[in-house]
């Protein structure tokens, strides 16, 4: 029987690129034989998202896109607790609603599964030989501070905690009790995760696109010190 990924894409406002992302998506040839479940979660977005969303599903009826709405816009993280809860496949990826990461590379974060080596595996902007948009000197840097604070925490040696990418397997991220329903969904389920006895984490290298605020980012300043409270919170509170 044939393993299944479960591909969790939140939406807010992103009525421009979400159509052009599943079809990357829907494009894919996984590894391994891994067949794919899309899981789409509408953050409440005010423009045209969820038309796009449903002209996508009447266009291409034999790709199976399972749709899911907030009533209240809630945040990132709450969409991706939306997602993995619905999530039926053996594993589940994160993959954002704009054009900053290339689901071709999925199958670079499903390597090491598929290899026998890894339960959950993160997808690093800041490792190996791939594409990189060159933004935000100040990001760069508040992402490695994120990181290093993390990761003296978790006692793990990551170098892109902050990564969109992230891969696991679906019945060890579901066990976790998430909280954080904004951009604090990294850190919190970095460490958490990182607590689940004998759990194999591996990072691997990957392309990254980055957009502009013109362009579309949402994160800012005020999420960064989030992220730094809680890093603190849920590894200091266990």
């Amino acid at each position: 029987m044939n393993q299944k990924l479960s591909i969790v894409i939140p939406a807010y406002n992103e009525e421009k690129t979400i159509q052009t992302v599943l079809k990357a998506v829907a494009s894919v040839e996984l590894i391994g034989g891994f067949e794919k479940e899309i899981i789409v979660v509408n953050d409440c977005s005010k423009d045209g998202t969820e038309s796009q969303i449903f002209t996508f599903k009447a266009q291409h009826p034999d790709v199976p896109v399972a749709y899911f709405k907030h009533e209240v816009n809630q945040g990132k993280g709450a969409a991706l607790h939306t997602g993995i809860r619905h999530a039926t496949g053996n594993y589940v990826v994160i993959q954002d609603a704009d054009l900053e990461y290339d689901p071709q590379e999925f199958n670079i974060l499903l390597q090491p599964i598929v290899d026998g080596f890894a339960d959950v595996v993160f997808g690093s902007r800041f490792m190996g030989g791939k594409a990189h948009r060159i933004l935000f000197f100040w990001h760069s840097i508040g992402n490695k501070l994120l990181t290093f604070l993390s990761n003296m925490f978790s006692n793990l040696n990551l170098t892109d905690m902050e990564t969109c990418y992230k891969m696991f397997r679906t019945d060890m991220v579901q066990s976790l009790d998430l909280k954080e329903k904004r951009f604090g969904f990294e850190p919190e389920v970095t460490s958490k995760i990182s607590r689940i006895p004998n759990i194999r984490i591996y990072e691997v290298g990957v392309s990254y696109y980055g957009r502009t605020y013109a362009e579309g980012k949402k994160i800012n300043w005020e999420d960064g010190f989030r992220a730094i409270y809680c890093i603190l919170r849920y590894g200091l509170f266990k």
